[in-house]
């Protein structure tokens, strides 16, 4: 296995993680809405609605990690293509 097929193996193993985390991230908060509750007899509401923002601001890390990861391996890859190009020119 060459080393360009290894990369782009990785790079497409990260891009799906990446898809499988904002699929995740987005699907709790697909059908909430923002809301103000302004009585306690909605307190129960107000911390499901916590919970689920805690959630989702939890991924935010992960998601752009594996963001830039995605991307740095892309440019290394396209780098090394054009790299390998030049080279068989000469």
């Amino acid at each position: 296995m060459t080393l360009m097929m290894g990369l782009g193996i990785a790079w497409s193993i990260l891009t799906a993680v990446l898809v499988i985390l904002l699929i995740y991230r987005s699907t709790p908060t697909m059908h909430e809405d923002d809301q103000l509750f302004l009585s306690d007899a909605n307190s129960q509401m107000q911390q499901e609605q916590t919970e689920l923002l805690v959630k989702v601001n939890r991924l935010r890390l992960p998601v752009w990690v594996v963001g830039a990861g995605s991307g740095v391996l892309l440019l290394v890859i396209g780098g090394m293509m054009i790299y390998q190009k030049l080279n068989e020119m000469q």
